[in-house]
């Protein structure tokens, strides 16, 4: 028998699913739905704000959102994106941002603490819907081929 080796690119990648969520930016406004159990009750609560950080590291990647609350109090939320709590993504307005990282934004107050809209042409939104399909084709075929790859892995 054969053992398995593990390489830290394939530990990291343990427990990465395909979520079917739109491709998201840094600066992007959206809108995160998140399932909470309250006693035996379960629904979906809504979190929208501004995305300031993304952090790519395979099964721990994680995303941060920040709105401004009631009475000027900012609240920063960390989501994990493989997190089976999330329910769903849409993106309400893409930013126009040149940072990676928008930390920046946590010491600015009133309409500078605003990211600045990206306005696209007709063209750019096509070619971005073209894209986005394009993606989502590229990773279901990607969750195919896994599949079937541990299918195959599982009758040997």
């Amino acid at each position: 028998m054969k053992a398995i080796k593990l390489t830290k690119e394939t530990i990291r990648d343990l427990g990465v699913v395909t979520r079917n969520f739109p491709a998201f930016e840094i600066g992007d406004a959206i809108e995160v739905s998140q399932w909470i159990v309250e006693g035996t009750k379960k629904r979906t609560q809504i979190f929208e704000g501004d995305v300031i950080a993304i952090h790519n590291n395979g099964a721990s990647s994680t995303f941060t959102v920040r709105r401004i609350g009631a009475d000027a109090v900012a609240v920063e939320r960390i989501y994990p994106y493989y997190s089976p709590v999330i329910d769903k993504i849409e993106i309400l307005r893409k930013g126009d941002v040149r940072r990676a990282k928008l930390y920046y934004m946590r010491d600015r107050i009133g309409k500078s603490a605003r990211v600045k809209e990206k306005i696209l042409t007709k063209e750019a939104k096509a070619r971005q819907k073209e894209t986005a399909a394009k993606h989502a084709q590229a990773v279901a075929e990607a969750h195919a081929a896994e599949v079937s790859a541990q299918e195959n892995n599982s009758a040997e």
